[in-house]
């Protein structure tokens, strides 16, 4: 393996060729449906839950930290029999959420914010490296592909110099930004662990930093599980062999497809809310409400004290309501530990499929 210095960004090369710019049309166009679509949901806390959730698990997923949607959604109501992963994943969804406060609030994506978005993610203040030894392996053959820079002072400027380029504004299309700028971060590789995952925390945040999204819902790395050789492959290609064509013309297909894919997704559960507003409209007609359908799509496990809490219930009347959910089929009660919960079937089936 040839020796390779980091350079700072931005590189002198010309990386918006005909191809590449194409590309990032029809990736551009993709994402703005997708934020159009987006807002067909009323209360955008619905998406954030359920797409966070999932966009959690599969990046988690890229980092061999494997869990069920089943404990994914046990971890998220703070129960605490489930796993080490599940739990992982959980920290996962509120590093993302952390971080899509800070850039609302700040209009900005600065380096103190990364640190505490890692922070979260990994529960701990680690903070930046400061030791050396840092190394990128072949998982298979153990051996070093990558050394990134190792030396605290050397990643701290490469941490500057790339805050600049994500906050300064530049005459290049944001979607070919947002590859770039994840190139770097993995190359810089500040953090003992979480790299991979807060990289991909941060290209969240800039497509939300750059108005391209609303909210949080589109999650590359179901992509990049999909095509997980071809993502290695090409952040290693860029280093040795400046191959940028292909790098950029591969996130911009993530974006594109994942953004279709979501928009599926999104129609389907709004259409779900429909039938279910529909189904207790006619059913139960006595204890409809619009928040009432809202709270059964917050999230797939729905619990008594949501129904309380958001709708200011005596629990008798909560427990009523919940049962005569049950009775026409739209939830399914299951005990954990000493509490019962109610699954929302339908949609927790289509948020395990994806689709």
């Amino acid at each position: 393996m040839k020796d390779f210095t980091l350079k700072t960004l931005p590189f002198q090369k010309n990386i918006e060729v005909k191809k590449v710019l194409k590309k990032a049309i029809s990736a551009n166009r993709a994402l703005a449906n997708l934020n159009g679509v987006a807002r067909i949901i009323p209360n955008s806390a619905i998406l954030i839950n359920s797409l966070v959730l999932q966009e959690a698990k599969d990046s988690s997923a890229i980092e061999n930290i494997i869990t069920t949607h089943d404990e994914l959604y046990r971890a998220s109501l703070d129960i605490e029999s489930v796993t080490n992963e599940a739990k992982e994943v959980q920290n996962y969804k509120e590093a993302l959420l952390r971080g899509f406060a800070l850039v609302k609030e700040n209009k900005l994506l600065l380096k103190k914010h990364i640190v505490e978005i890692q922070g979260v993610l990994e529960q701990n203040n680690a903070g930046v490296r400061r030791q050396s030894g840092t190394v990128l392996k072949n998982a298979q053959t153990d051996e070093v592909i990558y050394t990134p820079p190792q030396d605290f002072e050397t990643i701290q400027e490469l941490l500057t110099n790339l805050e600049n380029y994500i906050n300064e504004p530049n005459d290049i299309d944001p979607l070919i930004n947002m590859a770039v700028i994840h190139y770097q971060f993995e190359s810089i590789h500040p953090f003992y662990d979480g790299n991979g995952r807060t990289g991909r925390i941060i290209n969240i945040l800039y497509l939300i930093l750059n108005d391209l999204l609303d909210i949080p819902v589109l999650y590359l790395s179901r992509y990049i599980i999909t095509h997980k050789v071809d993502y290695y492959r090409l952040l290693q290609e860029v280093r040795t062999e400046d191959k940028w064509e292909e790098w950029i013309l591969y996130m911009l297909e993530a974006v594109e497809q994942t953004s279709l894919e979501t928009i599926e997704l999104i129609n389907s559960i709004n259409f779900l809310m429909i039938k279910t507003q529909d189904k207790i409209l006619q059913e139960l007609p006595k204890i409809y409400s619009k928040d009432l359908v809202e709270i059964l799509f917050m999230h797939p496990y729905t619990k008594i004290e949501f129904l309380i809490d958001k709708l200011n219930l005596h629990r008798d009347t909560a427990s009523k309501y919940l049962k005569e959910l049950e009775t026409i089929g739209i939830l399914k009660p299951i005990k954990i530990g000493r509490s019962k919960y109610f699954i929302n079937l339908e949609l927790f089936d289509m948020l395990k499929k994806g689709i």
